[in-house]
């Protein structure tokens, strides 16, 4: 098995002041995401059509709860896909009604100032 290799693709500020950008690596469309003060980086097409992810309205869900009874969480961590509105958790990349279902990752280094993604 070959060593991945450490690729950077964003600066840390740029990132933070976006909270979401693509970038290409090589032969891969990544979706780079900042969300609570962690990076995170998703192929950037949604598993049921191919939708650009990173085009998606970052945003929170609804949870859980009683008939009648809405609660909200998950702030700037669920990704709505373009296309078909399906979401995901930004920071394990399941689907949040089928877990079986998710994005495709990247792991994630960074440093002062760059984010990087290991291929």
């Amino acid at each position: 098995m070959s060593e991945k290799r450490r690729i950077r693709v964003a600066s840390k500020a740029d990132l933070i002041a976006s909270g979401k950008m693509s970038v290409q690596v090589e032969k891969y469309d990544v979706a780079l995401f900042h969300v609570n003060g962690e990076f995170y980086a998703w192929r950037n097409f949604c598993p049921h059509f191919a939708a650009p992810i990173c085009h998606g309205v970052v945003t929170g869900t609804r949870l859980p709860s009683n008939v009648y009874e809405y609660r909200y969480g998950y702030e700037n961590q669920i990704v709505r896909c373009p296309w078909h509105g399906w979401e995901f958790d930004l920071k394990t990349g399941e689907h949040l009604a089928d877990p079986k279902t998710r994005l495709r990752g990247f792991p994630v280094e960074t440093d002062e100032e760059s984010v990087y993604i290991l291929v």
